[in-house]
């Protein structure tokens, strides 16, 4: 039996979940080079790193109370470098719904041997979020990209609360509004929803978790590329274009293009709408399907993002089978679920996606579905 492909294919078959697909209209020949063979401690590369922090700013909202700081080591840099720096001061809950919570949970309590308490939910799930103790310091992950489940808002985090909030919101920032005034700590890469290059972070901090940070010392070594404080005082020089270590000044002109062209689309709002109109264009492909589940089920808990699907009858040989057909033909490139989650699809919807090409993909997974089957 002879399948027939469809007869159009996504223009942008870029649906990775992290690095992600770059904006609309990006090519290398855009991006201003007059900072590329620099230092990054000259006038220029200060500059542009510090236009970076401007722009993240101005796009996201976030409040002169908060810094931002370009760190090293992606998310997971920025996430371990404030959890190493500021845990350890009171009580300690950790949430997990996905790998990377899993992993930060393995860090605080194996690594940092705090002895946390972890709230954990399966994939798809998220815990319940009313039982949190907020005399603790809590960690939680906003949007889990490898299981496509998400906290519904902030109204949860209790405004009287005594220990600091850590948000790893990798792949939420730039499509949900996050309410700055209930996160101490936010943490971020680029390569995610402003589909940007891998190895930098973005760690932003309230004036909590800078107060926790010159209050306390942890008992532990920190490593250089962990050191927030510089003689008893606050590295400032780290929200000011004065990275830790060195970075790739590339990288930084790359994020600057897919800043400027978040502006261009409406700032925050035009963001977030792109995405929203992404996952429900996939909302709509899943509802016409009588194979394709979503493994968070609840719309409410639901990531706009890294929408996690399930298929009916399908093992993990199965799904490698519909992501390899869907590459040869260069119809979908790297939609396989996360290694550890469930076997099944995962389709970023974040800005950068275009909705034509997430409509496009719908006859392209049946057809991938039915191929992989027979």
């Amino acid at each position: 039996m002879t399948i027939v492909p469809p007869a159009v294919k996504p223009a942008r078959p870029f649906f990775s979940s992290g690095p992600c697909v770059k904006p609309p209209g990006w090519s290398p020949e855009k991006l201003k080079t007059e900072s590329l063979g620099r230092s990054h401690r000259a006038k220029i590369g200060k500059s542009r790193l510090q236009l970076a922090i401007d722009l993240m700013r101005e796009v996201l909202q976030v409040p002169d109370t908060h810094r931002i700081g370009i760190v090293p080591g992606s998310d997971t840099g920025a996430i371990e470098m404030a959890m190493w720096t500021m845990l350890g001061a009171r009580p300690v809950t950790m949430m997990a719904w996905e790998s990377f919570g899993e992993g930060w949970v393995t860090d605080v309590n194996k690594q940092l041997k705090l002895n946390a308490h972890v709230m954990n939910a399966p994939y798809g799930e998220i815990p319940d979020l009313s039982a949190v103790d907020f005399t603790h310091d809590v960690v939680f992950t906003w949007n889990g990209t490898t299981s496509g489940a998400r906290v519904p808002n902030g109204d949860w985090i209790a405004d009287d609360r005594e220990g600091l909030t850590f948000n790893d919101a990798t792949s939420a920032v730039f499509a949900y509004d996050m309410p700055w005034d209930k996160l101490d700590v936010t943490t971020f890469s680029w390569q995610k929803v402003l589909g940007g290059e891998g190895a930098h972070g973005v760690l932003i901090l309230g004036p909590r978790a800078v107060e926790r940070l010159e209050s306390y010392t942890p008992s532990w070594p920190l490593p250089k590329v962990f050191r927030l404080m510089s003689k008893g005082a606050l590295a400032e020089g780290i929200f000011k274009g004065e990275t830790i270590n060195t970075p790739s000044m590339l990288a930084v002109e790359d994020v600057i293009f897919a800043l400027e062209w978040a502006k261009t689309v409406g700032g925050l709002q035009g963001l977030m709408a792109r995405s929203n109109a992404n996952a429900a264009a996939l909302d709509d492909i899943v509802a016409a399907s009588d194979y394709l589940g979503f493994l968070a089920t609840d719309p409410a808990i639901r990531s706009k993002t890294s929408v996690c699907l399930t298929v009916k009858g399908a093992d993990e040989a199965m799904i490698k089978k519909m992501a390899s057909l869907l590459e040869a033909e260069d119809a979908a490139y790297d939609i396989a679920g996360y290694r550890d989650a469930p076997p099944g699809l995962r389709i970023w919807c974040g800005a950068t996606v275009d909705t034509a090409d997430i409509q496009a993909l719908g006859p392209w997974l049946d057809w991938a579905y039915h191929s992989a089957k027979a």
